[in-house]
């Protein structure tokens, strides 16, 4: 027998005791939510994203400018550097052959002029979103921690406990040590601080060049911002940063 499918259509289905629908959702429909227009959800978007931002520059990466010739040719003037802030949250420790960014720990960049930021650099440099201007920060490289002696003598070797470094960054065409009074030293670096030098050593002013500052020309472990480990920009320019072999050299290490 044939069913009338108009007939069916027609008819409310009732329940069990006929007292309506089946299925009430079937019978009811809910008005939908009107999506608030994009521009009006704009602002709070900026705001997460500047929120994110913050987050990652204090506690993930920040953006460095380099602003001296004093790190070439491992890093070029106007290069934009990406420092790992995070691993020295859970208690890592400078190492030798790291480049580093710190806080200026006794007024080396005082012979310096400071550059002056204008608001938007300002606040897009505290945000992360470009590297911070006008702070005093400064990037070497870490030769020696804390129990090492360094050691530099007529045009080099660098030396670190006694065993020389082969140094293929130091720039081209300088020494590894510098013949002048005050790249000539023997050192022994105390607990908690660094001995930092710049890959162009005869253009760095560096640990060497302030030992007569309260620390003796050492960096205090607790001025370190972090580690820089990859040239973010110009693209060309993009590299990451390794240690070294010759600071993974056996016998270094004054436990070895």
């Amino acid at each position: 027998m044939a069913v009338d499918a108009r007939a069916g259509a027609e008819e409310t289905p009732g329940n069990a005791n006929g007292d309506g629908p089946e299925n009430p959702d079937e019978a009811t429909t809910k008005p939908r939510k009107r999506r608030r227009p994009f521009w009006v959800e704009l602002p709070f978007l900026a705001v997460i994203a500047l929120g994110l931002a913050f987050l990652i520059k204090t506690f993930l990466l920040q953006a460095f400018l380099i602003p001296s010739g004093s790190m070439q040719n491992t890093l070029q003037e106007d290069d934009r550097v990406l420092v790992d802030k995070l691993t020295p949250w859970f208690g890592s420790e400078p190492e030798r052959g790291e480049v580093v960014v710190f806080r200026d720990p006794a007024d080396w960049l005082s012979s310096l002029p400071a550059q002056e930021p204008n608001a938007a650099q300002r606040f897009l440099g505290f945000i992360g979103l470009m590297p911070a201007v006008g702070e005093k920060h400064l990037i070497k490289r870490v030769i020696g921690v804390a129990g090492d002696t360094v050691e530099c003598k007529g045009t080099g070797p660098l030396k670190v406990n006694g065993k020389p470094l082969t140094e293929p960054y130091v720039y081209a065409g300088n020494t590894p040590c510098s013949p002048d009074p005050g790249g000539q030293f023997k050192v022994t670096v105390p607990p908690g601080h660094l001995w930092v030098m710049g890959d162009h050593r005869q253009a760095s002013l560096d640990s060497r060049y302030h030992r007569n500052d309260p620390h003796g020309g050492m960096v205090p472990e607790t001025d370190v911002v972090g580690r820089a480990v990859v040239v973010a920009w110009p693209i060309p320019h993009w590299s990451t940063l390794p240690v070294p072999e010759t600071f993974e050299q056996r016998g270094l290490d004054t436990t070895d």
